[in-house]
């Protein structure tokens, strides 16, 4: 979990990422926030690859 946060600050910065997590419904995630994701019991992993393909991640940021 420690490596996923800070992947999500290193890309959305440290306030943004998350407001991002808490607020920002993705079809990918089945219609959850990443917070949501992440309680129903997704995969760190899952969820980074979902946000990656959603919001455009650079590929050497994944």
């Amino acid at each position: 979990m420690t490596v996923f946060w800070q992947r999500m600050a290193d890309h959305f910065g440290p306030g943004y990422a998350d407001t991002f997590a808490r607020d920002h419904v993705m079809s990918g995630l089945g219609g959850r926030t990443v917070l949501q994701a992440l309680d129903a019991g997704w995969d760190a992993k899952d969820v980074w690859r979902v946000v990656c393909t959603t919001m455009d991640v650079p590929q050497e940021k994944r």
